[in-house]
């Protein structure tokens, strides 16, 4: 065992000091630690309740011979950290989260790992120090929040930002904004649509890395408890068997992914974490291949913010498995791959059925024939700019219209807020990536804006900054290069045509290459907005690139 290091001979009898000073006895210390990785705190609803996913799983590790032994990975909730200085620290949690872990998990010996995360940058991070320790690890979600309701429609937190664009435009009344406030997140849990948290434990579950129920059995279900006890009970096997990470992760296992990613409109932030993840365990997802997978992969679900349907919804008809089952019936997956399970694919999703066809589209009737996200290039994003397809109006799919122009999120909503914003305008707003921001910001707030003042289906948005799986409409994120490092966005000028064509994957500005490369000599690169502590730190360090921020 790893852990015989700390726990074994004459030479590691100061350790075993240690252990006893932990109250363990000898007799736990003859069988395998394994790391319980808690992202439980008090700030973020979608951690609230994983103090009891991870006394499951405890029991759970126990249960099957394992010695459990709990450590903790930090997490910000997005909504709280949105519209101000918090947004800059979102995405760079991902790293320290990363780091963080892999330094527990080493620095102690574990045997094996189970993960137990839930939100945006704690789910990805978990995945990418997995497959950095590599030892036998399994995750285990807090699970999705149930959905609001508000006037007897179903609501999430994206409604929540719309209503307080509308309030801004006229359109409800401060009473009206408080009844959603009190109504639209009811319940602990990951934000109940289709955002980057829900979207990560539903591929963490399609990638092999969970078990069934993962992404959608929702948080307040008892369910979630039993799921946490057989993901301890599963670790032990997967121990036992030496299943890996990096023999799960493998090329094959990412397209899968991508293609569940395309079949259920997953938010546009897995264009950054699938490729970081993978980068990982030395594989180039390179982003061109999104719209390979895209083009042969049906859209079969429309869940919050493109539709009106919620994960506990998908949950009832079937969860990710019925949804990959649909897909295999296109021969659209790899099925021989093995997974945490102990069981390849095709074992884990040939019984599950779609018991709710509206809500899980059969392939033979999607809502379309191309997948969920597309990622677009052209002279104003070389690189790629990444849109989320299936929430996208029909009349916005082709657009053309003059720049607006900011150099900030902050700016473009006071404009938008406003009125300064009108319809058949393309909002741009850059000096947001990785390096600019620094950080990535989401730009949730302008999309909501925009959607509240009742502009969603004629202005479009694009940014270097990123967007969170709760936009919708013809907001195009991830544009790189991004300004701070000389990217064609940072060229365009007040007033500029550009030209969105999301069918075929293009995005341009309509100038010629002799003006593009006038203004790219007279360009001069922006003073860094923060120099000092981690972000300032982080500035420096990252890449700008397809895998959106990564350390060098």
């Amino acid at each position: 065992m790893r852990s015989d290091s700390v726990t074994k001979g004459i030479q590691q009898a100061p350790h075993r000091s240690l252990f006893h000073a932990l109250g363990m006895t000898k007799e736990e210390l003859e069988k395998p630690l394994v790391g319980i990785v808690s992202s439980y705190n008090e700030i973020v609803p979608g951690h609230m309740n994983l103090d009891k996913i991870v006394e499951a799983a405890k029991l759970g590790v126990a249960m099957a011979g394992g010695t459990p032994v709990v450590f903790p990975a930090i997490a910000v909730c997005d909504g709280i950290a949105m519209g101000h200085v918090g947004m800059k620290y979102s995405l760079v949690t991902r790293d320290l989260i990363a780091d963080s872990t892999e330094a527990m998990a080493m620095a102690h010996a574990f045997d094996a790992l189970v993960m137990v995360p839930n939100c945006d940058k704690n789910v990805p991070g978990l995945l990418m120090a997995a497959a950095r320790v590599n030892i036998p690890t399994i995750f285990v979600s807090g699970g999705p929040m149930l959905a609001g309701h508000v006037k007897g429609k179903k609501r999430s937190l994206s409604s929540m930002f719309e209503a307080v664009g509308s309030y801004a435009a006229g359109t409800m009344t401060e009473e009206e904004v408080e009844e959603f406030e009190q109504n639209v997140c009811p319940t602990c849990g990951s934000c109940s649509g289709m955002y980057t948290a829900n979207s990560m434990n539903c591929l963490t579950e399609a990638i092999g890395m969970g078990l069934q129920g993962n992404g959608t059995i929702p948080a307040v279900y008892s369910e979630r408890i039993a799921l946490a006890k057989h993901a301890g009970m599963k670790v032990m096997e997967l121990w036992e068997k030496n299943i890996r990470p990096r023999d799960i992760l493998t090329e094959k296992a990412f397209h899968n992914a991508l293609t569940v990613d395309m079949a259920l409109g997953c938010s546009t932030n897995t264009m950054l974490h699938l490729p970081a993840i993978a980068y990982e365990v030395g594989i180039d997802l390179n982003l061109d291949i999104a719209n390979e997978i895209s083009a042969k992969t049906p859209n079969l679900c429309h869940l919050a913010p493109a539709g009106s349907t919620y994960m506990e919804d998908l949950n009832e008809a079937g969860g990710v498995y019925a949804v990959m089952n649909e897909l295999n019936k296109k021969k659209l997956l790899y099925t021989d791959l093995i997974t945490v399970t102990g069981k390849t694919v095709k074992e884990n999703i040939e019984r599950c059925v779609n018991r709710n066809t509206e809500v899980i589209r059969p392939i033979e009737r999607p809502y379309s024939e191309t997948g969920g996200i597309a990622v677009l290039k052209g002279n104003l994003a070389p690189d790629s700019g990444v849109v989320k397809r299936s929430a996208v109006v029909p009349e916005m799919m082709v657009h053309e219209g003059p720049a607006r122009v900011f150099d900030c999120e902050e700016d473009a909503i006071h404009a938008i807020k406003s009125g300064k914003i009108v319809a058949g305008d393309v909002v741009v707003i850059r000096y947001e990536g990785p390096k600019g921001g620094p950080g990535m910001r989401e730009m949730l707030n302008p999309t909501s804006a925009i959607a509240g003042m009742g502009l969603g289906s004629s202005v479009a948005l694009i940014t270097d900054g990123r967007f969170s799986g709760a936009s919708r409409g013809a907001s195009i994120g991830h544009i790189s290069p991004e300004a701070a490092v000389g990217g064609p966005i940072a060229l365009v000028e007040e007033g500029d045509r550009i030209k969105i064509n999301i069918p075929e994957n293009r995005l341009e500005l309509d100038i010629s290459e002799e003006e593009m490369e006038r203004r790219r000599k007279l360009w001069k690169p922006v003073e860094p907005k923060v120099t000092t502590g981690y972000l300032g730190r982080y500035a420096k360090m990252v890449t700008s690139g397809n895998r959106g921020a990564i350390l060098e």
